[in-house]
């Protein structure tokens, strides 16, 4: 049960599946029981290539889209749920905004490097008044002389501890809210006025450090806003939009990963002198699990082709965030529950998977607004606009 992709993308899968096998599964419990970052694999896979997996192989890319993408996110989470996130908030959010907004130079300087592994990147608009109501921020940013001036502080910053490079959005005319009044900026850790907080003590996703960051007096070059002067909402919008679809990719591939692990365990496992797959309920719990799998895929990689032809995605990339991530949750509940005591174990990554895949629900846009975005998209369609 595997979408049909071309070959030159099945061939990625293959790539990418000995990778995570090789470098990535022997180490995915030790990492997230010491939280540490596996920022060795990270950069052997930078060497691979697969960190320019979606962009132009003019900027050391590979040239293979969103569908591209998409498939790294699936075999990344089967196996690792922190790798993918650290992977995905890096390529994703930051080398997606500077490949979306950025000028011939700075996908020169940033997106290149950011493709070979050479500089990890971030992404940070969250603050803390600033969630789900990301337009709200109170970080600012003024222009003096030929540098942009930030102060105010970002959390829940993927990455922000150890990155080269942090797309930074900002409010430079608060008087103009989201429309025009924020402005997306490329900060090097090196800028002056640049600090790490606090890195977070989370209940999943252990081994991918998120962390505060504050700019207290950032001194930004005038060459490092990332597209225009008031335009950095839209581009978050845009960028967002992109990355839930690959958050979808990756909520398939551990609900596959979990399915897998069922199936098998089924066959194996006796009770009352047979194998529990002999069973209705669970063999009822194993065909729900293969049908939402089987959905998830379908419109996680529909939205992937829109995306790649150039289409908007709005309203079906928020459907996919939406679904796919309660449909993977449901799905690693009933492989716990069909391992029993085991699932529950340490021993096996059920425990570890059932951990990360809960903040899927909450980060990049709560679950909440993705149903909120989904009514505005459609009511839209008929002519009508929600007020904000």
């Amino acid at each position: 049960m595997e979408y049909e992709h071309t070959e030159e993308v099945k061939l990625l899968r293959q790539s990418v599946r000995e990778f995570v096998d090789k470098e990535i599964r022997p180490i995915a419990r030790e990492i997230d029981e010491h939280e540490r970052v596996p920022l060795e694999t990270i950069k052997k896979a930078g060497q691979l290539g697969l960190l320019g997996v979606p962009f132009p192989e003019q900027y050391g890319g590979l040239d293979m889209g969103i569908v591209g993408y998409c498939v790294l996110m699936e075999e990344l989470q089967r196996a690792c749920a922190s790798h993918a996130t650290i992977i995905g908030a890096h390529a994703q959010l930051a080398a997606m905004s500077i490949h979306l907004g950025g000028t011939a130079a700075q996908k020169d300087k940033y997106l290149r490097a950011l493709n070979e592994g050479r500089m990890i990147g971030a992404w940070a608009l969250t603050e803390p008044g600033a969630g789900s109501d990301a337009a709200s921020l109170s970080t600012t940013a003024e222009l003096r002389g030929d540098e942009w001036v930030i102060n105010g502080q970002k959390m829940w910053i993927t990455n922000g501890s150890f990155a080269d490079v942090v797309v930074v959005h900002a409010a430079t005319d608060k008087s103009r809210g989201a429309r025009g009044g924020i402005t997306a900026f490329i900060v090097e850790k090196d800028f002056p006025g640049f600090k790490v907080g606090k890195i977070e003590e989370k209940m999943g996703l252990r081994a991918s450090h998120t962390a505060s960051l504050f700019f207290e007096d950032l001194r930004v070059p005038a060459e490092n806003v990332l597209g225009e002067v008031g335009g950095g909402f839209a581009l978050a919008m845009r960028t967002l939009d992109i990355g839930r679809c690959g958050l979808g990719g990756g909520s398939v591939g551990v609900a596959k990963e979990a399915f897998e692990l069922s199936r098998r365990y089924m066959v194996e496992r006796q009770q009352f002198g047979r194998p529990i797959a002999e069973f209705q309920a669970l063999q009822f719990k194993l065909a729900e699990m293969a049908v939402k799998i089987y959905t998830m895929e379908q419109i996680v990689y529909d939205c992937a082709k829109r995306v790649d032809a150039g289409k908007p995605a709005t309203l079906e990339g928020s459907i996919v965030k939406l679904y796919c991530t309660e449909m993977a949750s449901q799905v690693i509940d009933e492989a716990l529950q069909i391992h029993g005591g085991m699932g529950f174990s340490r021993e096996l990554p059920l425990e570890r998977m059932y951990r990360d895949t809960r903040v899927t629900r909450i980060f990049e846009g709560t679950n909440e607004i993705q149903k909120s975005v989904i009514a505005t998209e459609l009511l839209k369609q008929v002519g009508y606009r929600v007020r904000r």
